[in-house]
């Protein structure tokens, strides 16, 4: 894709990206969201996300078509060196390798960072259905992370329960006394 272009996002991204989101809120489990958040809401989300984290838009001719971000992970400092990672691309335009570009890009500025660890909490069906697939569990895997848990049958939409797994892709080396975290610094 020689037009694709990474950048950090900025919180005017909220609309476009939100319109990406609420696709996988109204469409599908992968997103455990019921409703889609309100454009003041997903903008929020944006603004507190880059106050310690990365937050990357994937654009094709300046327009938008996925998104990656980290967040804290549980929010007790002594998980501080983990993350939570997630990733969502514009539906026709998945398969493409922008999500492993997004990621890619995202993993390389949490490494600068000092995190060590990056989690993904993702949806699985026991059996694939029209809601839900191991599509997200199988591209985690073939971007190294590896499944560390299932929580069975924890979330429930189009009434449907669902499961979630718990993937992690160790980043950097766990130190003994490691380094205080850098702040996050757009170099892109």
């Amino acid at each position: 894709m020689d037009n694709l272009k990474i950048r950090a996002a900025r919180p005017e991204d909220a609309e476009r990206l939100l319109e990406i989101y609420s696709y996988y809120v109204l469409n599908t489990a992968i997103t455990f969201e019921i409703d889609v958040p309100s454009l003041d809401e997903f903008r929020g989300r944006i603004e507190n996300t880059l106050k310690k984290y990365p937050y990357f838009v994937a654009e094709i001719d300046g327009v938008p078509v996925g998104y990656a971000y980290a967040g804290a992970f549980v929010g007790r400092a002594a998980y501080c060196y983990s993350v939570e990672t997630s990733v969502y691309v514009r539906k026709d335009l998945r398969g493409q390798g922008i999500g492993k570009i997004l990621y890619n890009t995202l993993e390389d500025a949490l490494r600068e960072m000092g995190i060590t660890n990056m989690i993904a909490r993702v949806s699985c069906p026991e059996e694939d259905d029209e809601y839900l697939t191991r599509n997200s569990v199988n591209f985690h895997k073939a971007m190294g992370f590896r499944l560390v848990g299932e929580l069975h049958k924890c979330g429930y939409k189009f009434g449907r329960w669902y499961n979630s797994a718990c993937m992690e892709k160790i980043i950097n080396e766990h130190r003994e006394n490691p380094d205080p975290l850098k702040p996050f610094v757009d170099n892109l």
